[in-house]
């Protein structure tokens, strides 16, 4: 392309040293046809290369298992073929499907295929669920058992130094107090022997307050 624009400038240069006008207007006219054409076929034609479509994948076996549980609402789906090794990956709710790959060595469980668990597979009970269409699934190695977390283990040197004996104190001495004396309150009882003569003093002391009134009134 370089080299074509070069021969086009040195063209035209001679072109206006030339005295010809008609040959100068017939001359252009053609280098700038003959131009184009070549900066037309010096530029690739981009071709559209049309993607090719991706097929879905589908079970290998052409198997596909159905929970048939209706006693429980869903099957939990494992990373391996126990119960009890190998974690809860997801579940497959009633009537739920997904493809089979293959069993384990005696035929309990069932590979599936379950993208959210890793590696993209799972495990089912096979009791659980029915394969269709009826045929014999490969045998599938089990995957490695998983390694249980580690536990944090306490240094006991360490635990020693934050445990705290308390220090026993010996208690005060409890003295009990004196006990408590009722007093006691006897009513005097008066007989009427001793009240007698008090009575009658202050009887005659009234009759004679009242002769006396009389008298101060007959003096009058």
């Amino acid at each position: 392309m370089n080299s074509i624009i070069i021969v086009f400038t040195i063209l035209l240069g001679k072109l206006y040293e030339m005295k010809r006008l008609w040959f100068h207007s017939f001359t252009i006219s053609s280098l700038i046809s003959t131009f184009l054409v070549l900066i037309f076929a010096a530029s690739p034609l981009a071709g559209v290369s049309a993607q090719q479509p991706t097929e879905t994948p589908s079970s290998g076996s052409g198997m596909f298992i159905t929970n048939i549980t209706d006693t429980e609402p869903y099957v939990n789906v494992r990373l391996g073929p126990s119960s009890t090794i190998y974690p809860i990956v997801g579940t497959i709710p009633y009537g739920g499907t997904a493809p089979a790959l293959g069993r384990s060595q005696g035929g309990d469980w069932i590979q599936i295929e379950f993208p959210s668990a890793p590696g993209g597979t799972g495990w089912v009970y096979s009791p659980l669920v029915q394969v269709s269409p009826p045929g014999t699934l490969r045998i599938v190695e089990s995957p490695p058992t998983p390694v249980p977390p580690a536990t944090s283990t306490i240094d006991p040197t360490l635990a020693a130094q934050f445990v705290v004996v308390p220090t026993s104190t010996r208690l005060p001495t409890f003295t009990p107090p004196p006990p408590l004396v009722t007093p006691e309150y006897i009513e005097a009882i008066t007989s009427n022997e001793e009240a007698t003569p008090l009575a009658s003093i202050i009887m005659a002391f009234a009759v004679l307050g009242v002769i006396g009134f009389f008298l101060s009134l007959l003096r009058r």
